[in-house]
C-alpha cells in the first residue's frame, strides 16, 4: 500500500502528544501505522505535549503574547501539576502578558494560537529547503498548522495533506451554509483558511458526511480531492483481554468522559431523569452519572440546583498520568470506562453537532461497554451507533431521552445491558485510506 508514497513527511499539529487530547490524538494514534509502513516523520508542534524522541520533534514557541500564555501554562502544568507553583508562577506570567495581549487582540483580533503559525511555517520552510520533507500532512487542533501548512506549501510547492478535525466554520442554523460574513474576525479569517486549504491542498478530509457537504457547497473548487475519513482511535490497553463477564453493582453507573460545556451539557438527562424518578422512585437511590475530563458547566449545576439532583452527579475531572504505576491518564481512563454499566455520549444541541462526532467515541467502541448516545441532527453519527446497537436518543427529544432511560433501566435490573457490538474503527484503515487517495 505505501509504495509510491513520499516518505519524509512534515506533520504539522500544534497539541502533539497531549495526553487525552482529541487534536493529538488524531495523529499519534495513526504513528505506529505511518512508522510501520515506512513513513518518516518530523513532527512540528506547541511546547505543550511530550516531546517524541522516535523521530525528529521540534516543540515551537509561538511568537505572540496570548499564544505564549495559553502554551505556558498547559507546558507548567504537564511538567510540574497544577499545585502550587502552578497557582503562582501562571497567574503572575498572565498580569505581565496581559497588556501586550490585549494590544494584539485589538490590532489583530485571531484566536491566541494564531501567532503559532509564523515559526511552524519558517521551520517547515527550511526543512522543506533543506531536502528533508516531500509531504506535508497538518493535522487538527489549532488552526495555525492548517495556516503554516499553507504558506509552507505556497513558498516551496510541496504536496500538503490537510486534516480538518472539527468544521472550521461554525453555523448558527440549519439555513446558514457558512458562506455569510461571520461576527468576528477570527471567524472570518477562517472562512479565507477554509478557502485556501480547499482551493491549494492536494487532498484534504473532513471526519462527518455534514461537515464534507458544507464545505463542498462554500469551495466548489474542492471538488474530488475532499473526502470524509473515520479517524478512529487506539487507546493504550485496548487489545488487551476483556473481562469475561461485566461485574454489576449496588449502582447502576452512567460514565461520561470528555469535555462538557453549555451547549453539550448533561442539562437534558437530568431533566428526563426527574421525570423518570417520578415513575420510577426506587431508581433514583441507585443510578449514578460520573464525569471524568471535564467540570461541570453551568447549565449542569443550574438544573442539578433547580431539579434537587446533586446526589446523582460526580465530578471527577481530568485524570493525569500516574507516576507511580507509569499509565498515561489515556490507559487509566480506558480501565475505568471498563467498568462503567454505560458509557455516555453527550452530542450536544448546537447547530455544529450536524457536522461532528465526539472523538471519544471512537475509544468507546474498544471497550465492549454498552453506549448511549444522546445526538443531534447527525444521521452520519446515528446510523454509526444503530449499526453497532447502541441505545439511541436526541438531545432536543426528551421523550426519546425518557424511553431509553426506561429501556436502560429495565435491562439493568435484568443484568442484560445490551452490549455494543465489537466494531472499532481502527487508525491504521484511516491511514490506509490516506494512502489510497495519495497514490490516486
Amino acid at each position: 500500500m505505501s509504495e509510491h508514497i513520499p516518505k519524509k513527511w512534515l506533520i504539522i499539529s500544534h497539541g502533539f502528544n497531549m495526553d487525552g487530547r482529541a487534536a493529538s490524538l488524531t495523529v499519534t494514534d495513526k504513528l505506529p501505522h505511518l512508522l510501520e509502513a515506512g513513513i518518516k516523520p518530523i513532527v512540528l508542534s506547541a511546547i505543550t505535549g511530550q516531546k517524541d524522541n522516535r523521530f525528529p520533534h521540534y516543540q515551537l514557541l509561538p511568537w505572540g503574547p496570548s499564544g505564549f500564555r495559553f502554551d505556558f501554562r498547559h507546558f507548567i502544568a504537564r511538567k510540574f501539576g497544577r499545585g502550587l507553583f502552578y497557582k503562582l508562577i501562571t497567574p503572575f506570567v498572565s498580569i505581565a502578558l496581559l497588556p501586550f495581549s490585549g494590544l494584539e487582540r485589538l490590532l489583530i483580533g485571531l484566536s491566541s494560537q494564531s501567532s503559532w503559525t509564523w515559526p511552524a511555517a519558517l521551520k517547515g520552510i527550511l526543512l522543506v529547503k533543506a531536502g528533508k520533507v516531500d509531504m506535508i500532512y497538518s493535522t487538527a487542533g489549532a488552526w495555525s498548522a492548517s495556516y503554516a501548512a499553507w504558506w509552507i506549501k505556497k513558498c516551496t510547492g510541496t504536496s500538503w495533506i490537510a486534516e480538518i478535525h472539527d468544521p472550521m466554520i461554525i453555523r448558527d442554523h440549519p439555513q446558514d451554509d457558512g458562506s455569510d460574513p461571520r461576527k468576528s474576525r477570527d471567524k472570518n479569517f477562517l472562512q479565507k483558511l477554509e478557502h485556501l486549504i480547499c482551493r491549494d491542498a492536494d487532498h484534504v478530509w473532513w471526519f462527518t458526511d455534514g461537515a464534507l457537504d458544507y464545505a463542498k457547497r462554500r469551495n466548489p473548487l474542492l471538488a474530488d480531492k475532499g473526502f470524509v475519513l473515520l479517524p478512529g482511535a487506539e487507546p493504550p490497553g485496548c487489545h488487551e483481554a476483556f473481562p469475561e463477564q461485566h461485574k454489576y453493582s449496588d449502582k447502576l453507573l452512567i460514565g461520561h468522559f470528555g469535555s462538557i460545556a453549555t451547549d453539550r451539557s448533561l442539562a437534558p438527562v437530568l431533566e428526563a431523569m426527574k421525570i423518570f424518578f417520578q415513575s420510577y422512585p426506587d431508581a433514583e437511590p441507585i443510578i449514578r452519572i460520573q464525569v471524568y475530563g471535564s467540570d461541570l458547566d453551568s447549565f449542569s449545576k443550574e438544573a442539578m440546583e433547580r431539579l434537587s439532583l446533586h446526589h446523582l452527579v460526580q465530578a471527577k475531572g481530568r485524570i493525569e498520568h500516574d507516576p507511580i504505576t507509569g499509565k498515561s491518564g489515556r490507559a487509566r481512563i480506558m480501565e475505568i470506562m471498563r467498568k462503567m454499566d454505560i458509557l455516555l455520549l453527550l452530542h450536544g444541541n448546537y447547530e455544529w453537532c450536524a457536522e461532528y462526532i465526539p472523538s471519544k467515541l471512537y475509544d468507546y467502541f474498544w471497550t465492549t461497554r454498552p453506549i448511549w448516545g444522546i445526538t443531534h441532527r447527525n444521521p452520519h453519527l446515528d446510523e454509526i451507533l444503530d449499526k453497532r446497537h447502541a441505545y439511541l436518543s436526541h438531545t432536543l427529544n426528551q421523550e426519546t431521552i425518557l424511553k431509553t432511560l426506561e429501556v436502560i433501566w429495565s435491562d439493568w435490573q435484568k443484568k442484560q445491558l445490551r452490549v455494543v457490538a465489537f466494531d472499532p474503527v481502527s487508525p491504521k484503515d484511516a491511514v490506509d485510506t490516506i494512502f489510497k487517495r495519495i497514490k490516486s
